[in-house]
């Protein structure tokens, strides 16, 4: 039997969360720009949980951005998904079933363009939640009322000026847009992304107006490992436990983070936030991102690679491991948590650091190291960079050497498949010897914003890190550096 709403009477599973039948009738009230399970596993599974509680009483209309992936398996399940929940929480073990029943509809941007302009009209309509990957808010230049915009800056803009047509420009019908895009000020990012284009596409100063004072852009922030589809075995097991297949079956981690940056109005609008205590809408929210980007986001940056070169699969296995288990930790607690550039005591950066490694070693989760090796170049100047510049000192760290040296290798495209944008010009330096190749990224600016060559040895350390993992392999790196303690 398959998910699907028709099937539901079915379902008959002990513990398994079902949608009511009136969860189908509440009005579409938000308009969400990707089809992630990070989205799925964290914003939707909030919302689903408000609606069973009758706290926010809306559904989500999903805007499939890009060619890749196949959306239909959503409009053969009517958008219903299970969202298996599995870990520890309060010293208490969790398994959850959710049968999420947010989404009303998945629209193709490229094919139904003109169908997602229609939401504009929709009155009920009031939040735009975007996940884009870090490099999807850019500026293009492009002209955003003629077909489908490319950028997703510029689809948002033209929903918007398409909403400030419908309403005649009334204040009550300002829009609250959330990106959960881990990039530093993600809401005033956008903003100013998308009132520049106005300005490039001639649009009125009135429109300009609306954006500023009725729309608010809200930084957030998302903590949640989703790690996607199980392997095939887990899902078959848990296709066998729950009685039904499900094509669209996620597994998360109990933890769960929220924050928005937001004031009483943008909390009004987002009701769901009080359905669970992972909504946290606060004025400020630095200190949410710096913990996360830095112990958790730049932790898995900086250890990706090189897992994948250890032949470790996934960051459970890695944690089974006893040496690469004390990289991560010595990494984490005693490199990376005292240099965060934030006010924060070290006993906090501690206690969320000893709490990540707790999630790391989830046996539940089975999070793919390939799969966090995505756009990894960037990955590395945003969450890595700023800790390495700012705090740096005269003996390099030996943990992030290691971890860097693991990136430029890993970018040579012999050990897994390289999903990112630099893929190309990596593949052209690594024609030369590895000497060159470490001397010249480190000095590219256009990849750091900054020449890392000025960081008194941190050149040679890279190279010598680098050397090792070439002609010893990582094992032994792993081995030495756990030695030299």
């Amino acid at each position: 039997m398959n998910l699907s709403k028709a099937n539901l009477e079915g379902v008959l599973a002990p513990g398994v969360v079902k949608p009511a039948a009136d969860m189908f009738l509440l009005p579409e009230k938000v308009l969400q720009f990707g089809t992630g399970v990070l989205l799925r596993g964290l914003p939707d599974y909030f919302i689903d949980k408000a609606n069973r509680l009758g706290l926010f009483n809306g559904r989500v209309v999903v805007v499939k951005s890009t060619d890749a992936g196949d959306s239909g398996a959503f409009d053969r399940q009517d958008g219903l998904y299970t969202l298996c929940v599995r870990g520890i929480e309060g010293g208490k073990k969790v398994e959850e079933n959710i049968i999420n029943s947010s989404i009303s509809r998945v629209l193709s941007a490229r094919e139904q363009w003109k169908e997602i302009l229609k939401l504009a009209y929709f009155a009920d309509l009031q939040i735009i939640v975007s996940n884009t990957t870090e490099v999807g808010i850019q500026k293009v230049e492009e002209d955003v009322l003629s077909g489908t915009p490319g950028s997703f800056p510029g689809k948002l803009l033209a929903f918007l000026y398409e909403r400030y047509k419908a309403f005649e420009g009334s204040p009550d019908s300002g829009m609250i847009i959330i990106p959960t895009e881990l990039i530093v000020d993600n809401g005033p990012k956008l903003a100013t992304i998308v009132k520049e284009l106005a300005v490039f596409n001639k649009l009125s100063d009135e429109f300009v107006e609306w954006l500023d004072e009725d729309c608010s852009f809200c930084s957030s922030l998302v903590d949640r490992i989703v790690p996607g589809k199980p392997d095939a075995a887990t899902l078959a097991r848990l296709e066998q436990d729950l009685g039904y297949s499900d094509e669209l079956l996620a597994i998360s981690e109990v933890y769960r983070l929220w924050a928005i940056e937001g004031d009483d109005k943008v909390r009004s609008v987002l009701s769901f936030a009080a359905a669970d205590a992972g909504v946290v809408i606060a004025p400020d929210i630095e200190i949410y991102r710096e913990l996360k980007l830095r112990l958790l986001n730049g932790v898995h940056t900086l250890s990706c690679g090189l897992a994948v070169l250890a032949g470790f699969p996934t960051v459970k296995s890695a944690m089974d491991d006893a040496d690469f288990s004390a990289f991560v930790a010595d990494l984490m607690l005693k490199e990376i948590a005292p240099n965060i550039p934030y006010d924060l005591s070290l006993a906090e950066a501690r206690d969320f650091g000893l709490k990540v490694l707790d999630r790391f070693r989830n046996p539940h989760i089975q999070h793919q190291w390939i799969s966090i090796t995505m756009q990894y170049s960037s990955k590395m100047k945003m969450r890595v960079v700023p800790v390495l510049v700012s705090h740096y000192q005269e003996k390099p760290l030996p943990h992030v050497v290691l971890g860097f040296a693991a990136y430029l290798l890993f970018m040579k495209g012999q050990s897994g498949p390289v999903t990112d944008d630099r893929a190309g010009y990596f593949s052209d330096l690594w024609k030369q010897e590895p000497d060159v190749v470490v001397r010249t990224a480190l000095r590219d600016q256009g990849l750091w914003g900054v020449d890392l060559t000025d960081l008194p040895g941190f050149e040679e350390a890279v190279r010598e890190s680098l050397d090792t993992l070439m002609n010893k392999g990582a094992a032994t790196a792993l081995a030495q550096l756990k030695n030299k303690k």
